[in-house]
């Protein structure tokens, strides 16, 4: 890799808090990261879209997007810095926007040939007995464009889908009901043309979700995970495709799950999601597929940084 010399970011802001439902998370990354930054000597300097005009940008270099879910992941603060000239770390417009849309990153996974859950769209005058009967039980309903897991319910009994559809539609108007995979969770990080070591996320809540992934300190992370070594090259290499079939860049995450053991050979995996901005905390999934692949944290977000970019 070819030496970064830091001075040529020039002044740079480090974009995080904002106006989302994941504000608290996107504030832990963001310090880490400024912290980071200016340990190796970046000019960075924090910048909040919450309490900040947009226009003051114009005074920076380039920026560093640590900000997670709606105004900041989904293509929009891609597009005003697009339009103000300014490189930016991560997607750009169109993969930011895809990527934040459970729903059309599905449609897209699976038009080029992707494994996905069977998923259903949900809305006020969806059957819901019906939904139930054909997707199976259990399954899970979540806002198809929030992260974090807000919002999320898993459906066990018959009748529960309707309670569930509520609590998400909260969060957001398009809400996906999704079969249930129960083999194992697993993501793996991209950094520029390259897909880091594969976690096992084993969480002790019944699943994934917003504490275990903030709060809790009792979710094991295994990295090396129990794929077989030839599964995971395979798994790899088609999480870079998924990544680069929404047309994202820089870095990233991909989350896929297993519907059986993972050294049943029958096993398969299904692609869950995207990250096109992934959390930068110390309960974070990119920095530990960084550590296991000899990539400390601090190398980690001046390499990020380099791969800022416009277009």
């Amino acid at each position: 890799m070819t030496a970064i010399n830091v001075r040529d970011f020039g002044k740079v802001a480090v974009l995080f808090g904002g106006r989302s439902a994941e504000r608290e998370v996107s504030l832990n990354s963001g310090a880490r990261v400024l912290d980071a930054l200016r340990r190796q000597g970046v000019d960075a300097h924090p910048f909040d879209p919450a309490t900040r005009k947009l226009d003051e940008l114009s005074n920076y270099a380039r920026a560093f997007i640590v900000l997670h879910g709606r105004y900041g992941e989904d293509g929009t603060i891609q597009g005003a810095l697009e339009l103000m000239g300014i490189p930016y770390t991560g997607s750009g417009v169109m993969a930011s926007a895809l990527g934040m849309d459970k729903w059309r990153t599905k449609m897209l996974w699976r038009a080029v040939g992707l494994p996905v859950p069977d998923h259903a769209l949900l809305d006020g005058n969806s059957d819901m007995a019906r939904v139930e009967a054909e997707l199976g039980l259990p399954l899970f309903v979540k806002p198809a464009c929030e992260g974090s897991s807000i919002g999320i319910s898993k459906v066990r009994r018959p009748g529960e889908l309707g309670a569930a559809y509520a609590e998400a539609a909260k969060h957001d108007a398009l809400v996906i009901a999704e079969r249930a995979i129960l083999g194992g969770e697993y993501t793996v990080a991209i950094l520029g043309d390259e897909a880091l070591p594969i976690i096992k996320i084993e969480p002790s809540s019944e699943f994934y979700d917003y504490d275990a992934k903030y709060l809790r300190d009792d979710t094991v992370y295994r990295c090396p995970c129990d794929l077989p070594e030839e599964s995971e090259r395979e798994l790899r290499a088609q999480a870079l495709v998924a990544y680069r079939a929404l047309g994202g860049r820089g870095w990233g995450r991909v989350d896929f799950l297993m519907d059986g053991p993972a050294n049943d050979k029958a096993s398969r995996a299904y692609f869950l999601e995207i990250n096109t901005s992934p959390g930068m905390t110390d309960h974070s999934l990119v920095p530990m597929a960084a550590r296991a692949a000899g990539i400390s944290y601090d190398e980690l977000v001046v390499r990020v940084l380099s791969l800022a970019a416009l277009g």
